[in-house]
């Protein structure tokens, strides 16, 4: 895991350090390491020494130096994992550490993202993207389908659901992806690949309760106020197995909706008839009067602001309920709205032009994203 390392006695203030080690196991998840890697850099973060056990196999315990540990030097702090059965812990003598729980914390979510994909294949990634293309592509034949379910373990009798990842500042979307699923506990069966610039999640839970866990994880991440990038995600329907490319295209329309900070999960089945703007031509909807003037305010130097605020009081219809959900104080959110009236002609305490703001945003999310 050459590059990872990072210490928390080289990190100065308590809140960012808290950050840096949030984002330290989000890329050991993203990389997939083996789990003596994670022990590795678990004990170079703590500067002490890490252990990792699972059911059935030997414990590995690394120093803070990255060879193995020998006798225990301190009683251990340990997490357990859950299922799949197994314990992380860290071994530190005197007082435990400011950020010991937040380590251990982030320490077993890895742990568990790591031997929950074990199961699923043995091969060190997710799954094989080019039988998630495959599975997923316009133009394969239905006993090719049936065959790429068999290889990636999936039940074709089963209902399947594909969940769409977007990330907005450049970063890997599958990586993402996994970082935000892996939030919600032990993984389900589940296999990633990046197609056309999205992550595609396709995921066969036992219980469906990905929608629930989705927001859950996101607001959990907005709470910590992760160093990761801004995502978007779309949820298709659950399907029979062999019609699974149709929550694929779901997915991906209901990923084109969502906002990050503001609406970041969007299921295609709460979308209902808003999905027949989706039907109109990219070049219509960036030709749109009212989407032009909104990529004109964007444009000013605080018109990203103006626009964010204005997609938070049109989606929650209140001064403020959009305060809230932007962190902001309701005055604050009042003079941006002045400035969005002001600069487009619009009345926003009149029912008709809430409508057409609302609807301007939602032709314009989807011209950008065609």
């Amino acid at each position: 895991m050459k590059g990872l390392l990072l210490r928390l006695s080289a990190v100065d203030a308590d809140a960012e350090a808290a950050v840096r080690v949030i984002a330290y196991f989000d890329e050991l998840v993203a990389r997939q390491g083996r789990p003596a890697d994670l022990v590795r850099a678990a004990a170079a973060l703590a500067e002490c020494v890490a252990g990792f056990e699972r059911d059935g196999a030997a414990p590995l315990r690394f120093s803070s130096d990255g060879e193995r540990a020998g006798a225990a030097v301190a009683e251990p702090t340990s997490v357990e994992l859950g299922e799949p059965p197994g314990r992380v812990w860290l071994e530190r003598p005197g007082t435990p550490g400011p950020l010991d729980d937040l380590v251990l914390e982030r320490f077993a979510i890895a742990a568990r993202v790591l031997a929950s994909a074990e199961r699923v294949t043995p091969a060190p990634h997710l799954a094989d993207p080019a039988l998630v293309e495959l599975l997923l592509g316009e133009q394969a034949a239905a006993e090719d389908r049936a065959r790429a379910l068999v290889l990636l373990g999936l039940d074709a009798t089963r209902p399947v659901r594909v969940i769409a990842v977007g990330s907005e500042d450049g970063g890997d979307p599958g990586a993402a992806a996994v970082g935000l699923l892996a939030r919600g506990g032990p993984l389900p069966r589940l296999h990633v690949a990046v197609i056309g610039g999205v992550a595609a999640v396709v995921s066969q839970p036992r219980a469906d309760t990905v929608i629930e866990s989705l927001r859950a994880a996101l607001d959990d991440r907005a709470r910590e106020r992760s160093s990761a990038g801004p995502i978007r995600v779309g949820v298709g329907d659950a399907v029979p197995g062999l019609e699974v490319r149709r929550s694929w295209v779901q997915a991906k329309l209901a990923e084109r909706f969502a906002v990050a900070g503001v609406e970041p999960v969007v299921v295609h089945g709460d979308l209902g008839s808003l999905t027949l703007l989706a039907e109109i031509p990219v070049a219509r909807l960036r030709d749109s009067g009212d989407v032009r003037a909104l990529d004109a305010l964007a444009a000013r130097p605080t018109g990203a602001a103006d626009v964010a605020t204005l997609e938070a009081f049109c989606r929650t219809g209140s001064l403020r309920q959009a305060a809230l959900a932007l962190h902001r104080h309701h005055s604050s959110v009042a003079t941006r709205l002045a400035h969005v009236e002001e600069a487009l002609g619009w009345r926003l305490d009149e029912p008709g032009d809430r409508f057409r703001a609302r609807l301007a945003l939602l032709a314009r999310r989807l011209a950008r994203r065609g």
